[in-house]
């Protein structure tokens, strides 16, 4: 009985101490960058003045196109915001 005690003792008192913790299992560190997909860099962008009034970039070259009724319209291509055709002002 008295050995028992003993131990019961000295278990609980090893537990108490402050160094004598069990440590968390290890664990890698993920890389955010490891989760998100990789982009590929766009490069050669243009600002461009919409015609809502909006400054646009745009990575495409700036056209004209002929309108349905005759008349032309300057567009910007391949914009930021996954727009592909941007009116301008003139």
């Amino acid at each position: 009985m008295k050995t028992l005690a003993g131990a019961v003792l000295l278990l609980s008192f090893s537990l108490s101490l402050p160094g004598l913790r069990l440590a968390p299992a290890d664990r890698k560190p993920v890389s955010v960058a490891a989760t998100q997909p990789v982009k590929q860099a766009r490069k050669g962008g243009r600002w461009y003045f919409a015609e809502n009034g909006h400054a646009v970039y745009c990575f495409g070259q700036g056209r004209t196109l002929t309108l349905l009724d005759g008349g032309r319209q300057r567009v910007a291509t391949f914009c930021l915001g996954g727009r592909k055709l941007v009116p301008l002002r003139d």
